[in-house]
């Protein structure tokens, strides 16, 4: 191979994300975008048939269409053209089980957030992961969008000065009935507590938010104090949820995420003030980003013009003024994992200053969905997260 020859793709394979799945295909879609994967195996239901039926849509072949996550592991791991990496696409209570399975045979894991559905059972990932030689990556996608990149290099650049606040708010409004009743696929699982774990609303998208302010700001939060509801009678898990924040460094926090937020679809919105300018991000409109300094005018920042810069720049790829979004922000975590599992392969070092969110940042979700929860029940205490 010649050095402008394009490295082989990683051989990918996938536990979930079968026939009507819909955060599977938006896996798939983003693996592909850039060409780094190819799709090899799965095993995408725990119905055999369904398993089989949705390999054949996929175009994988039969004998690699697996029942069984377990039996997958072992499997592609005892074979030369076996998968290098793994996207797990399942409900919450399944993420630990099967990413030990796959790192424990050696094999990377690209798994949703979050983490896992008990702190328990994430520090316990943590340690697979680091007695393991597979890459982890957290699927925190809003991370990947350009304007995020460039926010987050404007904040370390000094362009806001000292941080002093930061909010964040992440409402929907999809969950504001029973919709759980009905046995919708996605509202069924997000609301029992046996599948998703203790959080709801804090746990499904709360956690988005509260890793997009840690992502942009790179402050570490010291305590927060929580009141969290379910609106919606019967409903076993909040789906409300608001939360004051303290960061080590002084500066201060409010998060609100809501399911039950008539007239808002998925409107996660970030503001971080300092003391030499101001930036505002909505993820609705996630070309843009507006920037405040001190004594001047506001000011449009947009993905692909002239205020880009080059952490904006190195994500982007159309145009400005041709929309890039959710699937593009999960493509380039795809694409950052794709260029450190090609340099482990190859046995080179992995690219400096790689964003692709780790097991860390996945304990630091379940730990913050523990804070919060476990503040609220006592009446709103400020709390610490156990990350140890």
């Amino acid at each position: 191979m010649n050095d402008c020859a394009k490295p082989s793709r990683i051989r990918l394979g996938m536990v979930g994300g079968g026939r009507d799945a819909f955060i599977g295909a938006v896996h798939r879609i983003a693996s592909r975008i850039d060409d780094h994967y190819v799709l090899l195996a799965g095993a995408f239901s725990s119905t055999a048939e369904k398993s089989k039926q949705s390999a054949a849509d996929m175009g994988v072949a039969a004998d690699r269409a697996y029942t069984s996550f377990t039996d997958m592991a072992k499997a592609e791991a005892a074979r030369d053209d076996g998968i290098e990496a793994v996207s797990i696409v399942t409900p919450n209570h399944l993420h630990f089980d099967v990413a030990k399975a796959f790192l424990e045979q050696g094999i990377h894991v690209i798994c949703d957030k979050p983490l896992t559905s008990s702190l328990d059972d994430a520090k316990a990932l943590v340690k697979c992961a680091q007695e393991s030689d597979a890459l982890f990556v957290l699927t925190h996608n809003y991370t990947g969008y350009p304007m995020i990149r460039q926010a987050r290099s404007m904040v370390q650049g000094g362009e806001l000065g000292d941080v002093r606040i930061v909010q964040v708010e992440y409402p929907q409004e999809w969950l504001s009935t029973r919709l759980e009743e009905s046995r919708q696929k996605q509202a069924d699982w997000r609301t029992d507590p046996k599948r998703s774990g203790l959080g709801g609303c804090i746990g499904d998208i709360g956690t988005h938010a509260f890793n997009l302010a840690a992502f942009v700001t790179t402050l570490t939060l010291d305590t927060l104090c929580a009141d969290i509801q379910s609106f919606v009678e019967g409903r076993a898990l909040d789906d409300n949820a608001h939360v004051l924040m303290r960061f080590k460094g002084g500066a201060r926090g409010m998060l609100w995420s809501s399911q039950v937020a008539l007239g808002n679809e998925n409107a996660l919105k970030l503001r971080v003030y300092g003391s030499q300018g101001g930036i505002e991000w909505s993820q609705e409109d996630p070309n843009y980003l507006w920037f405040t300094p001190l004594g001047e005018p506001k000011r449009l920042l947009t993905r692909g013009g002239s205020g880009a810069n080059d952490a904006a720049n190195a994500v982007t790829r159309i145009p400005g003024g041709h929309p890039e979004g959710y699937l593009e922000g999960f493509a380039n975590l795809y694409s950052d994992a794709a260029r450190v599992m090609m340099a482990k392969r190859d046995g080179g070092s992995p690219p400096e200053n790689s964003l692709v969110p780790t097991v860390h940042d996945g304990l630091l979700g379940v730990a913050f969905v523990n804070a919060v929860v476990s503040s609220s029940n006592e009446g709103g205490v400020w709390k610490t997260l156990d990350i140890c």
